[in-house]
């Protein structure tokens, strides 16, 4: 049986200042894993702006710039948050929720099932690789 031990004595994590945290249950019950990878940014983005209520007011284009995403990927991405009941928005703050009893599964996009699409962006990966080894 493995044995858990503090690694660096001085350097324990305690809350101190701010008020974020991810319950154990986001992984554990499959919440991660329901999530887009913007998904994933903005709701750690967000948990980590918000106080202790899960609120945060930041806007779009603060959000989009921090994260490096453009206005489509955060829109999709907020949105996405919004229906799987993670977060709420009212056009001004956000509020991050206490989880849901499960998670929302993302739903499949076209490419998901369509083996053409698949083909292609094999096909696509292939002519980028060859493409870097030829240059100097």
């Amino acid at each position: 049986m493995f044995t858990k031990r503090i690694l660096k004595e001085k350097r324990v994590r305690k809350i101190a200042g701010g008020f974020s945290f991810i319950p154990h249950r986001f992984l554990a019950d499959g919440f991660l894993t329901s999530l887009a990878q913007q998904e994933i940014l903005l709701y750690l983005f967000l948990v980590l702006a918000g106080d202790r209520y899960g609120l945060s007011y930041y806007s779009y284009d603060a959000i989009c710039t921090l994260l490096q995403l453009n206005l489509g990927e955060y829109i999709a991405a907020r949105d996405g948050l919004i229906d799987k009941d993670l977060i709420a928005f009212d056009g001004h703050i956000f509020q991050v929720l206490d989880l849901p009893s499960h998670p929302v599964k993302r739903a499949k996009s076209a490419d998901d099932e369509d083996p053409a699409a698949i083909a292609q962006i094999i096909r696509q990966s292939l002519e980028y690789a060859d493409q870097r080894r030829s240059l100097p």
